[in-house]
């Protein structure tokens, strides 16, 4: 059975998830998208160095949906 602190950050995961569930269909702007995804990249790395499987998790999850993000708003900055 998981201990209270990890279940503290398996609601957090949850939660941003659902966030970003609730979000996608809108596109932030492309600096933004960008910017983000660079950010969870290096906190990939970070994650991955302290050994925290929660946290990488989280931050794969933060780099797929802005790495996507910022393509889609590429394409539909270029298709206007």
């Amino acid at each position: 059975m998981p201990d209270g602190v990890t279940m503290v950050g398996v609601a957090g995961l949850v939660f941003i998830i659902l966030g970003w569930a609730v979000s996608i269909r809108t596109v932030p702007p492309v600096r933004l998208s960008g910017l983000y995804a660079l950010g969870s990249l290096f906190l990939i790395i970070y994650s991955y160095l302290i050994d925290d499987p929660l946290f990488l998790v989280l931050n794969i999850g933060a780099f797929a949906v802005s790495f996507a993000q910022f393509f889609r708003g590429l394409r539909l900055t270029r298709s206007s």
